[in-house]
């Protein structure tokens, strides 16, 4: 029994001596277990800390719409550009024109609700192109011009009317509709040529790394717009104007301009040529029909006399018949014309002289290139000298042209005879304008004709949404932060290969326990 028990003692001091020995080596393991799964975790951590990179995300685009009221049509353009700015300008571009049927909202002065319906088709049309979650905050705005401006001369109540309901019918639509007013001949002018320079990159371009910067040794260009009831100009002169009064000062991109700028009321294409006619009837006396020497041989015009005076740019009898009848017979005599036509421009000399327009209109000398659109370029379009032409084939051109019969041109053109019947009328207008009004003798060569730039209309409608932009609140820029793929690599092995580890004690922990190293039973 005693050799039993020593034997039964021997066991038990090697087992415990053995147990202790495996305690130590577990726990020799446990603690570089710990150690390895702290120096991953460590590492893990630096390279999630360290050299990470921030990327603005692109930014969602804006949108805005400006309806162009003119005197004979209206148009709504759209435009879109990026929720960031460049030095609080968004950088704009044109999207959809829609042009509404019928004429001009002035046209609806004794039918004000009519003038808000002509509307519907154009705002429908931006309904699918917009996205719908942004239209509530797609700015909407609506600019009368001359014709609304003449109106207003008219009779005050009937131009409320009309912009109370074009006002009415784009609030029943879901967007941010911003107000319909009646533009200054200065705003107008002024705003033309923020396109046309906007257009030519004189502000703003694109460069070769990719971001928005301003032109070195830019070329900044005047700009020319004849409508149907008033003409603009608008240049940055060389020297300071003499009359401040006579300029504006639009701070675009960061930078501030001084841009002269001047609109004739009364002196657009169509009520031009209606002077003209009236001119041409007083100067006749009681002969019948009327010689209109702009007029080609063969073509005869009758209007009533109401038709005729219905306009506050001419001068009416103090009596007349407005249901009477007058006619015009075509003389085809482009001196002639070109005469008549500079008796109604009032090329008389201003206060200011030598610096002058006409009608007695202070304008610094012009410098610089111009654009010329609207009626300019159609005008020259149709005759083939756009965008440019010599002086000398300039004239050559018009003279021909208007020494024509109106029975040659019938054959030649499809053109409407409402618009064939004037463009030798028009072009002499122009040349009397571009050469004795605004002095244009020395620098014809300077003046382009040109409709677009870009694949985007000139005109004043993206100039005034670029200056408009200046108060639409940009987007918050939205930023992504990330590291290269070799880093973020490392960091998913070295994290893998610590929950590896972690996983592989508590395994440890739960198959070897401190009763196994003692045997028992």
């Amino acid at each position: 029994m005693r050799i039993r028990s020593d034997k039964a003692d021997t066991e038990s001091w090697f087992t415990g001596v053995f147990g202790m020995k495996m305690s130590m080596v577990k726990q020799a393991a446990m603690a570089a277990v710990v150690v390895v799964m702290g120096s991953m975790a460590v590492i893990a951590l630096i390279l999630t800390l360290v050299q990470h990179h921030s990327v603005d995300l692109p930014h969602r685009m804006q949108y805005g719409m400006v309806f162009d009221a003119g005197s004979t049509h209206t148009s709504l353009y759209m435009y879109r550009w990026p929720g960031n700015k460049e030095n609080n300008t968004g950088v704009v571009s044109q999207m959809l024109v829609c042009d509404v049927d019928g004429y001009g909202i002035s046209s609806y002065a004794r039918d004000p609700p009519a003038a808000g319906l002509s509307l519907r088709k154009c705002l429908d049309s931006t309904l699918a192109v917009i996205p719908a979650n942004q239209l509530r905050e797609t700015p909407v705005y609506l600019g009368a011009t001359a014709g609304m401006r003449l109106l207003q001369l008219q009779n005050q109540t009937q131009s409320d009317q009309v912009l109370e309901q074009v006002t009415k019918v784009i609030q029943g639509y879901p967007f941010d509709f911003r107000g319909a007013r009646i533009l200054s001949g200065m705003e107008e002018g002024a705003y033309g040529w923020i396109t046309t320079n906007y257009l030519q990159e004189g502000f703003i371009k694109h460069g070769f790394e990719g971001g928005w910067v301003r032109p070195k040794g830019r070329k900044i260009w005047g700009a020319l717009d004849m409508g149907g009831s008033s003409t603009q100009i608008a240049f940055t002169p060389s020297q300071p104007a003499r009359d401040p009064a006579s300029t504006l000062g639009p701070k675009l991109y960061g930078y501030q301009y001084e841009v002269y700028t001047h609109s004739y009321l009364c002196y657009g294409k169509e009520q031009t040529l209606r002077q003209l006619q009236v001119h041409l009837l007083k100067m006749s006396g009681s002969t019948r029909p009327v010689n209109h020497p702009c007029y080609h041989l063969g073509d005869n015009l009758t209007l009533t006399l109401g038709d005729l005076y219905d306009s506050p740019c001419v001068s009416r009898p103090m009596t007349f018949d407005p249901a009477s009848v007058v006619t015009f017979t075509g003389t085809s005599e482009p001196l002639q014309c070109l005469n008549q036509i500079k008796n109604i421009t009032n090329l008389a000399a201003c206060s200011l002289a030598p610096d002058c327009g006409f009608n007695g209109v202070y304008q610094p000398p012009v410098s610089g290139n111009f654009f010329a659109f609207s009626a300019y370029y159609y005008t020259f379009d149709f005759l083939g000298l756009a965008p440019q032409s010599s002086l000398s084939q300039a004239t050559t051109t018009i003279d021909t042209f208007c020494k024509r019969t109106w029975s040659s041109l019938k054959k030649e053109y499809t053109v409407k005879d409402k618009y064939l019947r004037d463009y030798c009328a028009s072009a002499n207008y122009i040349m009397t304008i571009l050469l004795d009004g605004y002095k244009f003798n020395q620098t014809w060569g300077n003046i382009y004709f040109q409709r677009q730039v870009a694949d985007t209309d000139i005109g004043w409608t993206l100039g005034y949404m670029l200056n408009l932009t200046n108060l639409i609140p940009s987007e918050l820029p939205l930023v992504v932060t990330g590291v290269q793929h070799s880093q973020w690599a490392a960091e998913v092995f070295f994290i893998v290969f610590a929950v590896f580890l972690s996983l592989m004690v508590l395994v440890l922990l739960w198959l070897w326990s401190p009763q196994d190293g003692r045997g028992n039973k």
